[in-house]
């Protein structure tokens, strides 16, 4: 009987030190777009690489004229994540774990998927951790994830925000699967023979602020 209370307080005490469910998340800063209100699940934004040198008073920032768009590189499908000219940038939203949250905070597992379509018919336009490129010995982001249905089989679909600076950065640090370590790793530019600033994972993350579409 004395062992069994014993266990039961041990078992009491270290139930009421861990946070409830939902607590850390709940703590954790919104993220804001150009016009500083909060990124919202629902609507669309632009992913626009720093430095930015001045945004106006309705959030529009003139900035190294970059964005985020897909390109085919090497293949036809699937489509990779690259920096574009601000003309072709596309829209995208952003899809919280949590799908009942409203707003998007940092350091919480989400996707990220752009909001139109592109010739890659067969593949969704959620990003994804692509294989290892042997080659380039590059992880690169690329299209044709899954949205939602956290789990181990679909840790490569899982992106984050952080505060970096006085911006933004985007990580790869899945915690989806608590019981499944997986790489964390900064997301950057890596700079091909021909050019393409395609997105993959970096020693060098790129610095981002977000403007909605």
């Amino acid at each position: 009987m004395k062992n069994t209370l014993l266990a039961f307080f041990f078992l009491f005490t270290f139930l009421s030190s861990q946070p409830l469910l939902g607590a850390a998340e709940a703590s954790n800063e919104q993220v804001v777009d150009t016009l500083g209100k909060k990124l919202r699940a629902d609507a669309n934004y632009y992913i626009i690489p720093v430095p930015i040198y001045k945004c106006g008073p309705y959030g529009k920032c003139r900035s190294s004229g970059s964005s985020l768009a897909l390109a085919s590189i090497g293949k036809t499908c699937p489509l990779d994540v690259v920096v574009v000219d601000r003309y072709q940038a596309l829209p995208l939203t952003f899809i919280p774990v949590n799908p009942k949250k409203g707003v998007i905070r940092v350091s919480t597992d989400l996707n990220i998927k752009f909001s139109s379509r592109a010739t890659c018919l067969h593949h969704s336009m959620v990003w994804k951790l692509d294989r290892f490129n042997v080659s380039k010995r590059q992880w690169f982001i690329t299209i044709g994830g899954v949205a939602g249905n956290p789990g181990w089989e679909t840790i490569n679909n899982w992106f984050k925000i952080e505060k970096y600076g006085d911006a933004y950065k985007l990580v790869f640090c899945p915690s989806v699967v608590q019981s499944f370590k997986h790489m964390c790793k900064d997301v950057g530019v890596f700079v091909d023979e021909n050019g393409n600033k395609r997105l993959a994972l970096s020693d060098v993350p790129l610095k981002v602020k977000f403007q909605q579409a």
